[in-house]
């Protein structure tokens, strides 16, 4: 059994490792070439978040994917570049919005060169992506352009909230759906349609990509609360400290509001208050950790990692679906 991609992802099969590995390479030296600009600025910032690493999972879900056709096909690999600079843009503007300070262990690009420079280097990097699907054929541009929409969709219903009378944890989940979950599926589908699958096997793995997606950021949502040290490289409890809730929170004031405990309502008081103060911030933090909101989050990654896993029922046994399996496995022990 050799190991291979991001959490440390087990592949069976000698074959496979290769292929997703030369792959992986390929995206790797791809994402290099498309953030090179005549001004050299426009390369540094460009290049700050590639070569800063990061887990690569949309590339490694558009290599797994092609497994499932000809997985050296000549699309796959751009099609990888594409969602991975996509991915890459929106993080540059989510700091800036977020006011954060580090990204994937390093300064974030607002930090180091401020709020206009970062979401320039955002625009650039959406525009390089164009580029590279305008080669890709009309329907992988609508692909992305509906994915897009639905990805910004998804962060206006976040910065807006939700309406009067929805319930916050739907509203949330589905904002998820469109942040994120909208282009981790974009990434299963353009693996499956860059090597020519079938179009069943591709509404599949778009399918399987929507959920997994999902279960992906609601682990993260975990971590950010439980983990001293976030695998991505972000500050623990940066949502908190922006005033942003995530599922943990939800459930937790969700909980406040059905049961009426004063440790409920005294906690979500506590996140209420000005999170800037760090005495403030570590107390909630702590709070939350040991709190029953948390195991409910965990559960609800559970479930969504296991909509994914269920997702892949109907493609034939092979050990490209072993692996997809093995991620679901891989995104809820992330969430612990």
């Amino acid at each position: 059994m050799t190991v291979v991609g991001p959490f440390g992802l087990n592949v069976r099969d000698k074959a496979l490792e290769a292929d997703v590995q030369a792959g992986l390479a390929a995206v790797e030296e791809g994402l290099l070439e498309a953030t090179k600009s005549e001004v050299p600025f426009i390369t540094e910032a460009a290049q700050h978040l590639v070569k800063a690493g990061g887990k690569r999972f949309r590339p490694l879900l558009v290599m797994l994917a092609a497994q499932f056709g000809d997985p050296y096909a000549p699309g796959v690999v751009p099609a990888a570049v594409v969602v991975e600079l996509t991915h890459l843009a929106t993080l540059y503007h989510d700091d800036v919005m977020d006011e954060a300070a580090v990204r994937r262990g390093v300064a974030s690009a607002n930090t180091r060169w401020g709020n206009s420079v970062a979401v320039l280097t955002g625009d650039f990097l959406f525009a390089r992506a164009s580029q590279i699907l305008a080669d890709l054929g009309p329907e992988a541009v609508r692909v992305q352009a509906v994915a897009f929409e639905r990805l910004v969709t998804g962060q206006i219903l976040e910065t807006a909230g939700p309406q009067d009378g929805r319930d916050p944890v739907e509203h949330y989940l589905d904002v998820l759906s469109g942040k994120t979950g909208s282009l981790v599926a974009v990434s299963c589908r353009f693996g499956a349609m860059m090597s020519g699958a079938d179009e069943t096997v591709v509404d599949v793995l778009t399918q399987y990509g929507e959920r997994l997606g999902v279960a992906f950021q609601l682990a993260d949502d975990v971590l950010d609360i439980a983990s001293d040290s976030h695998e991505s490289g972000k500050t623990p409890g940066t949502d908190l400290r922006e005033g942003i809730a995530t599922l943990p929170v939800l459930r937790l004031r969700e909980r406040a509001a059905r049961m009426g405990l004063a440790e409920d309502i005294a906690l979500c008081e506590l996140l209420d208050s000005d999170l800037s103060d760090d005495a403030r911030h570590a107390e909630a933090l702590a709070a939350l950790r040991t709190h029953p909101a948390l195991e409910q989050a965990r559960r609800d990654t559970v479930r969504y990692a296991e909509e994914a896993r269920a997702a892949l029922a109907p493609l034939r046994d092979c050990t490209a679906k072993a692996a997809l399996i093995d991620l679901c496995d891989a995104v809820v022990h992330r969430a612990g």
